[in-house]
């Protein structure tokens, strides 16, 4: 079976930066383990998969190793394929998902989702995640994933995690952040449990960063960075119990797959 595949550099508006996503339009759903094999042989940190239903389109994220729940950075790639690429009319696009629906807009050249917001609670300090992360953090919280807070962005930079160590955490992923020096904030984000020892720009980690931030700087409009080594920049608002988390994307390349399907 042939494919069409699009590969997207999501969260910049400049080829090699941001997050690499992998984009497949499907007319029907494939087999689960097809879906995986083209995910772990794509080797991004998320390969997106959609297809036609009764209102929008369902929306399924694989890593090299497995389905997760919410991926932002693949829906906007997704969203840029439809605009850009496939004529989708108008300029929102309903995604029906793991974490529910969820609704894109294009806002001049930002892409904008309307996703759940996961404020982080307080939590107890865990060694294991000092230890793992190598420096310990100020303050620590818990959402779906661990939110490291440090004093300065310096410091977030600075990181280098014992991948193995982070490993063992009862966690998703783990948040690292900081007050930015030219935005409001900074963030990293490290998730070897699901395959991504560190991903270059996470919009779903952003469901916590923005409720949190909003709260400690009193705004509800946010400029924010993630500072791995390719980068990422986002536009984010805090909507109630929703976030809305904007940016660029770019198309690498436009192809297709051949995929043995029995």
């Amino acid at each position: 079976m042939k494919l069409p595949y699009y590969h997207v550099d999501a969260f910049s508006s400049e080829l090699f930066r941001g997050n690499p996503a992998g984009v497949c339009p499907l007319e029907r759903w494939l087999p689960d383990a097809v879906l995986q094999n083209i995910a772990t042989e794509n080797n991004l940190s998320e390969t997106a998969f959609f297809a036609p239903a009764d209102e929008g389109f369902d929306l399924r994220w694989f890593t090299p190793t497995v389905e997760v729940d919410l991926c932002g950075h693949a829906t906007v790639a997704s969203a840029e394929v439809l605009f850009s690429e496939l004529n989708q009319p108008g300029n929102t696009i309903r995604f029906q998902t793991r974490s529910g629906p969820v609704t894109t807009a294009r806002r001049g050249a930002l892409i904008e989702l309307d996703f759940p917001s996961r404020p982080p609670a307080a939590c107890p300090g865990d060694d294991l995640l000092a230890r793992a992360l190598g420096h310990a953090p100020r303050e620590v919280l818990k959402a779906r994933d661990y939110l490291a807070v440090y004093d300065s962005q310096s410091q977030v930079a600075a990181l280098t995690p014992d991948f193995t160590l982070l490993e063992r955490l009862d966690s998703a992923g783990i948040i690292v952040t900081a007050r930015g020096e030219n935005c409001d904030f900074v963030s990293r984000y490290f998730a070897p449990r699901a395959g991504i020892p560190e991903d270059p720009v996470t919009g779903s980690s952003h469901c916590s960063l923005i409720p949190f931030w909003a709260g400690r700087l009193g705004k509800n409009e946010l400029f924010a960075r993630q500072i791995s080594r390719r980068g990422g920049e986002l536009h984010c608002r805090l909507m109630g119990d929703r976030v809305a988390i904007g940016g660029r994307s770019v198309i690498f390349g436009r192809g297709f797959l051949e995929v043995p399907v029995s």
